[in-house]
C-alpha cells in the first residue's frame, strides 16, 4: 500500500481570527492605523493581559514589549499602586460632569514640575490637546496659520495632516483626503532642524503666523533630536515675530525628564502639549501655558473648548499615581542607564552581523534606524530600508521581543526593564540577527 504524505494544516492563530473578525466591522481591523503591522506585514497580535515589562498575547505568547502603550506605561503595566488607585477611586463612581479635587491636585502638580505651565486644561487625548493648543494661539493672537514641521505627528487634527510622519507615513498616504484645502493653506510645513527654513517662513507671512508647533524631541519619525541651539532658535523667532511657540510633549512630557524636554533642553515655550505619561495608562491628556494665554479658555476667556470626560476621576488618579511616583530619586537616571544599555546594545550586534544601522536615543526613548547616514529630519529618516526594519521586527517578535512595528516610531522604556530583561532582549537579538544571515 503506498504511502502518501500530507501537508500539515497549520491552524490560524487566534490573533489572526481576531484580525478578520475585526476587519469585518472596524475600518482595517484596527482602531489606530500603526496596529494593523502595514509597516512591516503581518498579521498584528491581538493582547490579552500586561504585567511589568511584558505582554501577553491572545495566543499565550509572552513578549518583552518595548511600546509601552506607545509612552504611557513608563512604570510598567499594571503597576500595583496605580491599579489600587484606581480601585479605590473607581468605587466612588466613574464619572460625575462635575469639578473633583483630583483635578485641582493634579493640575498644580503639572504647574509644579514643567517650567513653563502657569495654568493648564484638562482634556482626554493628545490630539485634543493640539487641537486646542492651536486654536488658543490663534484666539490670542488673532492670525490664522500656524507652522509644523515635516515629519512631526500632532495627532489627527486636520489642521495637522500635512506631511505628518509617523503613521500617515508608515501607510504611505501623503495627506489626508477629508482635509479641506482652505485648512491645509492655514497650516506651513518646514523642515525640521532648519532654522533657515523657519526665518523664511516668517519672512513670507510676518503679520500672520500664530504658532509654530514642534515636537522637541520628535518621536513620529522615529526619535529624532534636535541640533544644539535649535529649540532655542524657534524661540528667539517666535519672540521676535509674536508667534505662539507651542511644545508639543505629548511624548516627551515627564518621560524625558520631570519636565520634560524643556527641562532637559531648558527652553521655554509660550505652551505645551502633554498626554501618554500624564494619564498613567488611562485616556488623558492636557495643554497649558503662560496665564494670560491660558485666560483666554472660555470661562475665563472667549476662547471655547470643552469635554465631557475631561478631568475624569478615574484617568484623573491613575495619572497623578504615576506623577508622584516618578518624584522617586533616581527615576531618570535608571531610565536613561537602561535605555542606554539596550539601545547600544542592540546597535552592536545590528551593526556585527553586516547590516547598516544608525542610533537615535534621548533619554528613555530611542530608534535603531536601518540606514548608514545621520538622521536629523524626515528627509534622512526616509533613507532608511523599511523592508530589513519589517525583517528584523518579526525576527524579533518570533524570539519575543515586541518593538514598534514602524521604522518611523520610537521605542520606549520603562522602569520595569530590569537589567535581567535587557540581557534577554540582546540574547533574542543576537538569535533573531543570526536567522537573518542564514536565510
Amino acid at each position: 500500500m503506498p504511502i502518501t504524505m500530507e501537508t500539515e494544516k497549520v491552524s490560524p492563530s487566534r490573533s489572526e481570527t481576531l484580525f478578520e473578525q475585526a476587519r469585518a466591522v472596524i475600518p482595517g481591523g484596527v482602531n489606530s492605523p500603526v496596529r494593523a503591522f502595514r509597516g512591516v506585514g503581518g498579521t498584528p497580535l491581538f493582547i490579552r493581559s500586561a504585567h511589568g515589562p511584558y505582554m501577553t498575547d491572545v495566543d499565550g505568547k509572552r513578549y518583552v514589549d518595548y511600546i509601552g502603550s506607545w509612552g504611557p506605561m513608563i512604570l510598567g503595566h499594571a503597576h500595583p499602586e496605580v491599579l489600587a488607585a484606581i480601585h479605590s477611586v473607581i468605587e466612588r463612581g466613574t464619572s460625575f460632569g462635575a469639578p473633583t479635587e483630583l483635578e485641582v491636585e493634579i493640575a498644580e502638580l503639572i504647574v509644579s514640575l514643567v517650567p513653563s505651565i502657569e495654568k493648564v486644561r484638562m482634556v482626554s487625548s493628545g490630539t485634543e490637546a493640539t487641537m486646542a493648543a492651536i486654536r488658543v494661539a490663534r484666539g490670542f493672537t488673532g492670525r490664522r496659520k500656524i507652522v509644523k514641521f515635516i515629519g512631526c505627528y500632532h495627532g489627527h487634527g486636520d489642521a495637522f495632516l500635512v506631511k505628518a510622519g509617523s503613521g500617515v507615513a508608515t501607510l504611505g498616504l501623503p495627506d489626508s483626503p477629508g482635509v479641506p484645502a482652505e485648512v491645509s493653506q492655514q497650516t506651513i510645513t518646514v523642515p525640521y532642524n532648519d532654522l533657515a527654513a523657519v526665518e523664511a517662513a516668517f519672512a513670507a507671512y510676518p503679520d500672520d503666523i500664530a504658532a509654530v508647533i514642534v515636537e522637541p524631541v520628535v518621536g513620529n519619525m522615529g526619535c529624532v533630536p534636535p541640533r544644539p541651539g535649535y529649540l532655542q532658535g524657534l524661540r528667539d523667532l517666535t519672540q521676535k515675530h509674536g508667534a505662539v511657540l507651542i511644545f508639543d510633549e505629548v511624548m516627551t512630557g515627564f518621560r524625558l525628564a520631570r519636565g520634560g524636554a524643556q527641562e532637559l533642553y531648558g527652553v521655554l515655550p509660550d505652551m505645551t502639549c502633554l498626554g501618554k505619561v500624564m494619564g498613567g495608562g488611562l485616556p488623558a491628556a492636557a495643554y497649558g501655558g503662560r496665564a494670560d494665554i491660558m485666560d483666554c479658555v472660555a470661562p475665563a476667556g472667549p476662547v471655547y473648548q470643552a469635554g465631557t470626560l475631561s478631568g475624569n476621576p478615574v484617568a484623573m488618579t491613575a495619572g497623578l499615581t504615576t506623577l508622584r511616583l516618578l518624584q522617586q530619586p533616581g527615576v531618570y537616571e535608571q531610565l536613561d542607564r537602561q535605555t542606554k544599555k539596550v539601545s547600544e546594545g542592540l546597535l552592536q550586534l545590528i551593526r556585527k552581523a553586516g547590516l547598516p544601522a544608525t542610533l537615535n536615543r534621548v533619554g528613555s526613548m530611542f530608534t535603531i534606524f536601518f540606514t548608514d547616514g545621520e538622521v536629523t529630519d524626515w528627509d534622512s529618516a526616509s533613507k532608511s530600508d523599511t523592508a530589513l526594519f519589517g525583517r528584523f521586527f518579526h525576527a524579533m517578535l518570533h524570539e519575543g521581543v515586541y518593538l514598534p512595528p514602524s521604522q518611523y516610531e520610537a521605542a520606549f522604556m520603562g522602569l520595569a526593564h530590569t537589567d535581567e530583561v535587557v540581557e534577554a532582549t540582546l540574547a533574542a537579538a543576537e538569535r533573531a540577527l543570526d536567522k537573518l544571515a542564514y536565510h
